[in-house]
């Protein structure tokens, strides 16, 4: 029988990720972070000092990298990476600067992609990106695009980096975030965009609760069990 897959892409500081991990929660399928994923091959270029316009050696660290997620229902995910715990390690600044840079390299991608793919094949999942619904998961039993505005995106960005008590700039915040969507949306190679059959979701005056309600609710009206 041919797995459920949910898509969720959209711009830094949307909520996809929160809402991806509710979403997997309540259906009991596995969320993958393909986002992480981008995050842990930076963060890997940037310990072994390789430049990010060194295609071949950052193509090769994205092969080799062994990347896993553990799930515990009530706990945030982890993310680790040859068996390192990096789940606070991929947010810091200097990765958020350089992310855009390895995530557009077509190399990178391929490999970390043809993962993302196999995971799906064999579980229920529950994926969120840039580029699932139009690149990693085209057939996806449903597709969406969650946005809000860019004032409150950083606001909530703001608010996570506050919870975990990490000093930040707020001008530079939103700067940062502006700029991510910029490059993210102009790349040539998967850019940030909905896929046609896409069900965009502005989240800027919707609680949590409610996206994940109505997106459920979407899940099991096309077909979803």
């Amino acid at each position: 029988m041919k797995k459920k897959q949910i898509s969720i892409d959209g711009p830094a500081g949307s909520g996809k990720s929160t809402i991806a991990k509710l979403l997997a929660e309540k259906l009991n399928f596995v969320y993958i972070d393909t986002g992480a994923m981008y995050r842990a091959v930076t963060l890997l270029a940037i310990k072994n000092s390789i430049s990010m316009d060194n295609i071949a050696e950052l193509s090769a660290l994205a092969e080799k990298a062994k990347i896993d997620f553990a799930n515990e229902k009530g706990k945030p995910q982890l993310i680790f990476c040859d068996g390192e715990n990096i789940t606070e390690e991929i947010r810091s600044s200097e990765v958020n600067e350089k992310v855009s840079t390895i995530s557009a390299i077509k190399e990178v991608r391929e490999k970390l992609i043809h993962n993302q793919r196999r995971i799906a094949e064999n579980k229920n999942v529950v994926m969120d990106g840039r580029d699932i619904g139009t690149v990693v998961l085209p057939d996806a039993t449903i597709k969406i695009f969650l946005t809000a505005s860019l004032e409150e995106r950083s606001k909530r960005r703001a608010e996570e980096m506050k919870s975990k008590g990490v000093q930040f700039d707020f001008h530079n915040l939103k700067e940062e975030i502006a700029r991510r969507d910029k490059m993210d949306s102009e790349r040539t190679l998967s850019p940030l965009k909905p896929a046609q059959d896409a069900i965009i979701i502005d989240s800027t005056e919707l609680t949590i609760k409610e996206v994940t309600e109505k997106i459920l609710q979407l899940y099991y009206a096309n077909g979803g069990e």
